[in-house]
């Protein structure tokens, strides 16, 4: 009887297991079903459209985006130009706040996290930016809507650009590559580079972290035997000096032994004004960073 009657009891236990089972993975389906709708909201941007949320966030990007991207989030020396409408590292929302939030490893984008970004932001906040970077957003320019087949024949040809910079794999060391410069840099930035190439050199904007990793200050060496070298610095110290000449050569001098040495903040580059470039051929220049920028996949 005893044994009989412990079999009872398991054979009744048996349907109230199952059924707490049930019970419990029901539980589970309604709360991972419930997340879901809270996973997908965070994928979207909870403020779009709201002009007095972007506001906010427009406070938030000077407070701790505006020292590299610029005022008005048009670029700046360490950050590219958010009011583009295609962007190097992502063009949707989610894309825009994952990389505020998380950083972008390889660049100088750090995370808005305390230590990262200014003292650290909240989703929140991250949002706000997010929307006030939506607002910024502008129409392609006239600037932009060149010929990018004629600015390559000039890069390349007349222009004489390609002899000092590289597109892509294509092109000089002298110069910075100018590869992801169409993607990072605003439409305004490329036209004043062009007309006025030192003027950022003249202005000693020496910013750390920023695209390029020199100055591309002009260096004039007369060697002890007299050799007169022109170019620009890679590395220096006291003692030393890398620099790289208008051949693409490869120096390294010690100061002492040097019959002169002078660096400027005079660029290797020429102006390039209306009469040398045309406006429309500047346009079609731009055009063809551009294009080459996106042509290049960002990277």
């Amino acid at each position: 009887m005893f044994r009989d009657h412990t079999n009872l009891q398991r054979t009744e236990s048996l349907p109230q297991r199952v059924g707490a089972g049930l019970l419990f993975g029901a539980a589970a389906l309604l709360i991972c079903c419930t997340a879901a709708p809270l996973l997908i909201a965070q994928e979207k941007n909870p403020y779009a459209g709201d002009a007095k949320v972007a506001k906010l966030g427009e406070y938030q990007f000077r407070s701790n985006c505006a020292f590299c991207h610029g005022l008005g989030a048009r670029g700046g020396g360490r950050g590219p130009d958010l009011t583009r409408a295609n962007k190097r590292h992502g063009t949707s929302d989610a894309e825009i706040f994952h990389n505020i939030r998380d950083g972008i490893p390889g660049t100088a984008m750090p995370a808005a996290t305390n230590g990262g970004i200014g003292v650290g932001m909240s989703e929140e906040e991250i949002w706000q930016v997010v929307a006030y970077i939506r607002s910024v957003k502008k129409k392609v320019s006239a600037a932009e809507t060149g010929d990018a087949a004629h600015g390559k024949e000039l890069f390349y040809g007349a222009g004489a650009c390609g002899t000092c910079h590289m597109v892509n794999g294509k092109g000089g060391r002298l110069g910075p590559d100018l590869s992801s410069t169409g993607s990072s840099r605003s439409v305004e930035y490329l036209a004043e580079s062009l007309r006025s190439p030192s003027r950022r050199l003249a202005l000693g904007l020496v910013e750390p972290l920023k695209d390029y990793s020199q100055e591309y200050e002009t260096v004039t060496v007369v060697t002890s035997e007299g050799t007169k070298l022109q170019g620009v610095v890679l590395n220096e110290d006291s003692f030393t000096v890398q620099m790289l000449d208008t051949r693409e050569q490869l120096h390294s001098f010690e100061k002492s032994k040097l019959r002169s040495y002078e660096k400027t903040r005079e660029s290797l580059m020429p102006a390039y004004d209306t009469k040398t470039l045309p406006d429309k051929d500047l346009k079609d220049l731009i055009a063809f960073l551009l294009a080459a920028s996106s042509q290049g996949g960002g990277k």
